[in-house]
């Protein structure tokens, strides 16, 4: 499998080409051709063609990763390369607005093309483990660090790790999240079927952060564990693109997919009315 890099800026780049051209941790499948970035950055990570546009991928790729840290750049990256057939795997978040989430997804179906998007985190051990431990979970209390003014999207850049591990275990959200906007954290409360998440994100700073934690609330029992990433936190992700590419199938369905960004979207109009208001 011949494998495209959109957005050379994050460090999830650096981590594909080590696991796939130098580890080779899946085989055949390896990273040939990337777009974005400089020649210096395309040659620090070995990697032989440097494209100028996502277009000039067609023909020399089977699929693509979008890896862009600004996720309103994911749209226009990924919309010509799935019309043209080519699976994409958008790194997290799969867009900043839902209009450009939906606009991925009709561009998925046009091009008879697999999509998918997500958190490294979603695939964290612990997931499991803490649900495992208290049955069918009733509440989840996820926190993370949150940049509510990053340059990379504002707060969808951090916050979408937080927001995805609160959605994982309980079923699609049925109404819009109740945002509260404080000094220095947000707030969020989803209601999911029977059950609820609670989101906290923590502003941080240029020099710490909150850890990832999760509390799994269930019938039974309540778990909670930090979450910790190891320095191959983000190959489970790539092996669930490469079963997607293998077999056509899409490891999260559309719901699963508009969740997390709807939510995102509610919690950034929230603290850009919070911020219009001071």
């Amino acid at each position: 499998m011949r494998v495209g890099i959109i957005g050379t800026d994050n460090t999830h780049a650096d981590h594909a080409v080590r696991h796939l051209n130098e580890e080779r941790a899946l085989g055949a499948a390896r990273v040939v051709a990337v777009h974005g970035g400089t020649r210096e950055r395309a040659e620090q990570l070995g990697v032989p063609a440097r494209v100028e546009r996502p277009e000039e991928l067609i023909g020399l790729v089977d699929a693509v990763i979008v890896m862009d840290r600004d996720g309103s750049l994911h749209r226009s990256h990924a919309e010509p390369l799935l019309r043209a057939g080519i699976p994409v795997f958008v790194d997290k978040p799969l867009a900043t607005t839902v209009a450009d989430a939906e606009a991925i997804l009709a561009a998925a179906r046009a091009g008879g093309a697999p999509v998918t998007s997500f958190s490294a985190l979603r695939w964290n051990a612990a997931l499991e483990e803490l649900s495992s431990e208290v049955g069918e979970p009733r509440a989840v209390v996820a926190t993370g660090p949150v940049q509510r003014d990053s340059p990379f999207g504002g707060v969808g850049f951090y916050g979408v790790h937080a927001v995805e591990l609160a959605l994982h275990l309980l079923p699609t959200p049925t109404a819009a999240p109740v945002v509260s906007v404080l000094e220095g954290a947000v707030l969020a409360t989803v209601r999911a079927g029977d059950a609820h998440a609670v989101i906290n994100l923590v502003e941080r700073d240029a020099s710490t952060a909150v850890p990832f934690h999760l509390q799994v609330v269930g019938a039974r029992a309540v778990a909670a564990d930090r979450l910790l990433l190891g320095k191959d936190y983000t190959l489970p992700s790539l092996r669930r693109f490469a079963d997607m590419v293998e077999t056509g199938e899409w490891p999260l369905g559309a719901d699963d997919l508009l969740a997390p960004v709807r939510v995102l979207e509610s919690v950034t109009e929230a603290v850009r009315n919070a911020s219009i208001s001071a």
